[in-house]
Parts: structure tokens; sequence; C-alpha cells
């Protein structure tokens, strides 16, 4: 299984990204999917998860209202749309796969490798 995050960049605050996730070599429909972002010096932290048929979605606090997680079972891809953007929200921000609907990445047993987003003041 591997999993291609992409559409990260430079952005100014107040502006928005949309980042994907293309997995492919397995079964994607019947995972759970999720958001994960590590900023430099910190540890990795929970963004958002979506479930398997993509009715149920559930944010860190620190995005609610601003970020939106959607998938697309046809085309294999995991969506972050990032509204409202902060400097704070600059971080590596990675995709994963998972048998649990959580928000904890040790549930995640497959990770892509990242896209870099950064916020600029």
């Amino acid at each position: 299984v591997q999993l291609q995050a992409s559409g990260g960049g430079l952005v100014q605050a107040g502006g928005s990204l949309r980042l994907s996730c293309v997995a492919s070599g397995g079964t994607f429909s019947g995972y759970a999917l999720g958001w994960f972002r590590q900023a430099p010096g910190k540890e990795r932290e929970f963004v958002a998860v979506i479930s398997t048929g993509g009715s149920n979605a559930e944010y860190a606090k620190s995005v609610g209202g601003r970020f939106t997680i959607s998938r697309d079972n046809a085309r294999n891809t995991v969506y972050l749309q990032m509204n409202s953007l902060k400097p704070d929200d600059t971080a590596r921000y990675y995709c994963a796969r998972s048998r649990y609907y959580s928000t904890y990445s040790r549930s995640y047993m497959y990770w892509g490798q990242g896209t870099l987003v950064t916020v600029s003041s």
C-alpha cells in the first residue's frame, strides 16, 4: 500500500490550500483515512479523520470550522480542504490509512510521505 500526498505549498495567512492523497496497491474504500501533521520540533498531531463511506468525520479543535476532510472512493483519494490558514498551521501534513475510525496515530498502519504546508504571516 502506498499513499501519495500532494498539494502543499506556501500561502499567506487567511489563504486556502487543498491537499490530496492518492492510495494505491490495496483496498481503499474499506478503511478510515486520516490526516496528521508535524511542525518542526513538535510531535505529530491528529488533524482529521473520515469514515469508510465518508459519512462521518472528526477534527482537531484547532482546525474545526476551517478544515474539511472528504474522500472519493472511486478515485482512491482523500482530500483536506484548508481555509483561513494561520501561521500555526505550518507543518508537514501526512495522510494515513487505518482499520479503525481513530484520532490516534498508533491506529494507522500505512502512511504517506507528507506534504509541506507553510503559512506566512
